[in-house]
């Protein structure tokens, strides 16, 4: 794992315009693993000139060569498999074991998934006597968080490369050092200079910059609610397109057809996945009132054998909020059955495995996102109840429905406001639109929904 000491711009490592630098730290154990520049508004500028004047021959490219790039690319990322899983045990603390199962492997059948739609997708169609073209919108700015730091590179750079968009990527601070070693990748496949560019950086400064650019034609984020709000108000101001993809309180309602035992085992897992550091984790656990005391005992015990499994949260930051909600969770008048607010470790930024009990819907817990391995178990009295609890948050992004019956678990899924929904432990997709209702976000990412995006669309009459 190397950090590079410069900005990856028209195709080169170029120095950055100050001497600012970022210490990436492992928060397994509070190391520092390397340095990379924080680049500034004149670098962003840098940047996105250089994808404005690579983007008409990039856009003018076709199809099939366009898929050829993001083929190449995904080839070098399987090759690159166990550096990428290293890199990001690294940066973000994921054990191994799921940094090479997760974090390098879904970004690899993501990269995969594009460039068999650039090559298979309809970029123009007759509709009566006109013919409507999707043309790409422009140069984009993607800005990404650390959680899933590849995948979600890759989930708004191989969509937009394939629709004929240039890019500018501001990652995470956290985790640069992924992003730099997928600009590598890039760079191998032999995806033409200026087409896509990197910028390591703080969100208030490069990430403002890239947001307020007046040369950048779309901006997709993924990130907090309250962030993502500030992004949408400066790209109102210059009418400029936004893809949104916030925050989450997913609800996972066990309906007492269900395997109870099923559901919940696969709930808890669900959460402490990635340290729960999730924005589509189910992170509410809704059962039937005659069914409660024994799914708190079954998610306490299930809880407990993730103590040594989980990683660290990304940051002292992250680790004291996450700890703040536990402590304020309990103040309100939930009941701790497994973890709890205390620092497991003395050193690196980890998290017990957390169970509340006897939450209520209007508890923080019960509303807002925490982004740690927090599970909150709330009692319904009946289905109506049930539907009221899961859409009564502001979040509206993922969920899931068990039932004895897939038919009734469809049902109610078909009544939840949100924008994606798991039946009966349903698997991922990579092909399925991701994205959220309410104040989870707009637009989607993944699949033909995801390529859309990046699309705009012009008639011609005939």
């Amino acid at each position: 794992m190397k950090a590079h000491d410069g900005l990856y711009i028209d195709g080169a490592w170029r120095p950055a315009a100050g001497r600012d630098v970022i210490e990436v730290v492992n928060p397994a154990d509070e190391q520092v693993v390397g340095r990379v520049p924080a680049g500034d508004a004149q670098d962003v500028d840098t940047a996105v000139r250089a994808a404005r004047a690579a983007f008409p021959a990039w856009a003018a490219t076709p199809p099939a060569e366009r898929a050829a790039r993001l083929t190449a690319l995904r080839d070098v990322l399987v090759a690159r498999k166990d550096e990428i899983a290293e890199t990001v045990t690294a940066e973000l603390g994921s054990p191994l074991q799921f940094s090479q199962a997760v974090h390098a492997s879904v970004p690899i059948a993501v990269a995969g998934s594009y460039a068999e739609l650039a090559a298979t997708h309809s970029f123009e169609e007759k509709v009566g006597n006109s013919t409507v073209l999707h043309e790409p919108v422009g140069v984009v700015g993607a800005i990404t968080p650390w959680n899933y730091p590849l995948h979600q590179i890759v989930a708004k750079v191989a969509p937009a490369l394939a629709a004929g968009c240039t890019v500018v990527l501001k990652p995470a601070e956290d985790t640069p050092l992924t992003a730099q070693l997928f600009a590598e990748a890039v760079h191998e496949a032999g995806v033409p200079a200026g087409v896509f560019n990197l910028v390591t950086g703080l969100g208030p400064v490069a990430g403002q910059a890239l947001a307020e650019h007046p040369d950048v034609d779309l901006i997709s984020f993924t990130g907090s609610t309250a962030v993502g709000r500030r992004i949408g108000a400066v790209a109102g101001a210059a009418v400029k397109r936004v893809a949104l993809e916030l925050g989450g309180k997913s609800a996972n309602v066990i309906l007492p057809s269900a395997d109870l035992a099923r559901a919940v085992g696969v709930g808890v897992a669900n959460v402490m996945s990635n340290s729960g550091q999730t924005c589509s984790a189910w992170t509410r656990m809704l059962v039937h009132r005659d069914r409660y005391d024994e799914a708190v005992e079954l998610a306490a015990a299930a809880a407990a054998k993730y103590g040594d499994r989980i990683g660290p949260v990304v940051n002292a930051k992250q680790q004291a909020r996450v700890l703040g909600y536990i402590e304020k969770g309990v103040a309100e008048g939930a009941r701790l059955v497994a973890g709890g607010p205390e620092a497991p470790r003395e050193r690196g930024y980890f998290v017990s495995p957390t169970v509340l009990a006897d939450v209520t819907p209007e508890m923080t817990v019960a509303q807002e996102e925490i982004f740690g391995p927090v599970l909150s178990v709330l009692r319904y009295e009946d289905e109506e109840d049930a539907l009221r609890i899961a859409n009564g948050t502001v979040y509206g992004l993922a969920g899931a429905v068990w039932a004895g019956e897939e038919s009734e678990a469809v049902a109610f899924a078909r009544r939840m406001d949100t924008g994606q929904v798991d039946i009966n432990g349903g698997r991922f997709n990579p092909l399925a639109p991701f994205g959220g209702y309410k104040q989870s976000g707009v637009g989607r990412e993944l699949g033909s929904h995801g390529l859309a995006e990046y699309l705009q669309t012009k008639s011609l009459q005939f």
